[in-house]
């Protein structure tokens, strides 16, 4: 197992060379770096007997079909593009480790039909939509999207036809009724496995998130003729709810809650903030819990607002449901744990992924790998080789697990 590990993380190190710019990582949607990636994951695919094809949404899709195959397909992958500046491990490794649950396979004769997919966009960067290519794949796809326009102008519908596909085809990339089920293996992107000194947890479920911009608007005025009891200051009010945000977390077990961006205008420092533009991010695993949490803290808002004379407007963004993971791949994924001699842990993952995407189509299952330092989205991302051999080793025994049903 360990030679498996050693070649799934040299993988990723090399794909993380294949970038928009020179000395950091970048990877959007159907950027030339990604037809390297591609390029290079088709040649290891057909190497090992795959059968490989391009959808029209640019996911990269191989397909093991051993002579001795039996039942539906099993999908095992997760994405390849990248966040502006990341690491070289958050999507590619679950595609570099599904190849080698496939050489696994191979070595082991399972009659498992299996289809790795490299999807083609998660992280929503370069078109400011998320999930391009699993929506695809899970017949979730919205041909009004192909309007939208990168920074530089060029349409997703361009973008599709610059990198020789049809976007009239995208619907050709849903699934039937002939796969079985997907497993998503994903670095963990925090630091609770680290802090139980875990290599590998089950997730049970995606918790629901709800984004805001919330601003406050004030009165712009002389910060050193206009006495403290007659300014409406917007950047103070916004402050005051800014910590209500974090008081409220931190009282509401597993709620996360983030004001991760400000912008005060006119941003001077002899003027009093006429205006403070906020985000909000909220998110947990039981979406009444989250809906509850939002409702109180723009109701504070505006009590915050009303006390000071200022006013606020608040505009939703996101509302996005709890996905819960198919509780029978899940006990697939604990028993396996225990098969290889690991601490069966259960967690929910605070970030999207495509498996909640998928999970609205087929019996999803997910595998996180500890994050060392809890570190992602960041070129200091990285993992242990002992937690990949632990991954695979649970991947294996989910994989034995799986076909025996179909043997």
């Amino acid at each position: 197992m360990k030679e498996h590990a050693r070649r799934a993380i040299a993988e990723c190190r090399r794909i993380a060379t294949m970038s928009e710019e020179p000395g950091c990582i970048t990877r959007r949607f159907l950027t030339p770096p990604m037809r390297e990636v591609h390029d290079h994951l088709r040649r290891r695919m057909e190497a090992m007997g795959m059968t490989v094809r391009w959808d029209a949404a640019g996911n990269l899709r191989g397909i093991w079909q051993p002579e001795n195959a039996h039942g539906k397909r099993l999908i095992v992958g997760s994405h390849i593009d990248t966040v502006p500046d990341a690491g070289a491990f958050d999507g590619v490794l679950g595609v570099t480790l599904a190849l080698e649950c496939v050489e696994l396979a191979r070595e082991l004769g399972m009659p498992l039909p299996i289809e790795i997919i490299a999807f083609s966009e998660e992280e929503g960067v370069r078109f400011g939509v998320p999930f391009i290519g699993s929506r695809a794949v899970a017949g979730r796809f919205d041909p009004g999207l192909l309007v939208l326009r990168d920074a530089k102008g060029i349409t997703l519908e361009a973008a599709i036809r610059n990198y020789a596909l049809d976007p009239a085809r995208i619907h050709e990339a849903a699934i039937g009724d002939d796969v079985a089920g997907m497993l998503e293996m994903h670095i963990e992107q925090g630091p609770v496995l680290e802090s139980e000194n875990l290599s590998v947890a089950a997730v049970d479920a995606i918790a629901g998130q709800t984004r805001y911009t919330v601003e406050f608007l004030g009165q712009a005025n002389h910060a050193g003729t206009t006495p403290m009891h007659l300014r409406h200051d917007a950047l103070t009010g916004a402050a005051e709810w800014i910590a209500a945000v974090e008081g409220l977390a931190l009282r509401t077990e597993a709620l996360a809650a983030t004001v991760g961006s400000a912008r005060v205008e006119p941003n001077a420092g002899n003027v009093i903030p006429g205006a403070a533009l906020l985000s909000l991010d909220v998110r947990h695993v039981r979406d009444a819990v989250r809906e509850q949490a939002v409702e109180a803290l723009l109701k504070q808002a505006d009590a915050i607002a009303a006390q000071r004379g200022l006013s606020v407007h608040c505009t939703r963004h996101m509302n996005q449901r709890a996905v819960p993971m198919d509780e029978r791949l899940t006990a697939f994924l604990m028993e396996a744990m225990e098969a290889a001699n690991l601490p069966p842990k259960r967690m929910t993952s605070g970030a999207g992924h495509d498996a909640m995407v998928m999970a609205a189509r087929v019996p999803t299952a997910m595998l996180f790998l500890r994050s060392p330092g809890g570190i992602s989205h960041h070129p200091a991302e990285s993992v242990r080789e002992e937690d990949v051999e632990a991954a695979l080793e649970v991947g294996r025994k989910f994989l034995e697990r799986l076909a025996a049903e179909v043997r």
